[in-house]
């Protein structure tokens, strides 16, 4: 009889070993202080089969953390979708505008839900009638400290469109009320190719049916 496989990890064994109390930081220089800060650090840490490991200089993007708001008629069945140029993508195959979900930064003495209600007013001129929290995760943690926050705001989209954003942060935004089945079929097809959007997809999938069975939605949301 062959060796057998070892058992996949159990949610107690996939329990963090180290914390930050098993990193030495050796030093750390700011590199460029712009809108966004870029820092190189030097460190070791602990190994996972004992010992330290060498210094290491690694470069990390210091951000602001973030907050996304998947917008859902729950009664029209309906996302609401934000599209703009965005200079990350400005070498993309297709196009440098990208659909996604209202999005901003957390400003000092903000909470999270006063800057998911602030940015769906301002990027698609929209009140949130209630949120939701999904997830908070970090986006890309091997280069970036940014953490996002991502919620579902339950909203009437009727009447949305447009052109939005602040003239004084030079958004030029553009407001979409897709389908459910429609945003699926774009998602299915590449088109929505940020992380903030396939998490926020796949939730909705997911918890659409018992979201859109509450009795009382129609007066709610209408």
């Amino acid at each position: 009889m062959g060796a057998e496989s070892p058992a996949p990890d159990s949610p107690s064994s996939a329990s963090p070993v180290f914390t930050g109390e098993d990193v030495e930081l050796i030093s750390r220089d700011v590199l460029q202080q712009g809108f966004f800060r870029l820092e190189a650090i030097t460190l070791r840490h602990r190994l996972f089969e004992g010992g330290w490991s060498e210094p290491m200089r690694r470069e990390v993007h210091m951000r602001k953390d973030a907050v996304g708001v998947l917008l859902y008629d729950v009664v029209g069945d309906a996302l609401v979708f934000v599209e703009q140029f965005r200079a990350g993508a400005v070498d993309d195959p297709l196009t440098p505008w990208k659909l996604e979900f209202v999005a901003g930064l957390v400003e000092e003495g903000e909470t999270l839900e006063d800057v998911a209600r602030r940015e769906a007013q301002e990027e698609a001129g929209c009140r949130v009638a209630e949120l939701k929290h999904l997830h908070t995760y970090y986006p890309s943690p091997g280069a970036c400290d940014e953490r996002v926050t991502l919620f579902c705001g339950l909203i009437d989209s009727q009447g949305m469109g447009g052109i939005h954003g602040l003239e004084d942060e030079h958004e030029d935004i553009r407001v979409h009320v897709v389908s459910f089945n429609d945003a699926w079929e774009m998602m299915m097809q590449g088109r929505l190719d940020n992380a903030m959007s396939l998490i926020g997809m796949h939730w909705l999938a997911r918890e659409r049916a018992s979201l859109r069975a509450l009795p009382d939605n129609t007066p709610r949301f209408r």
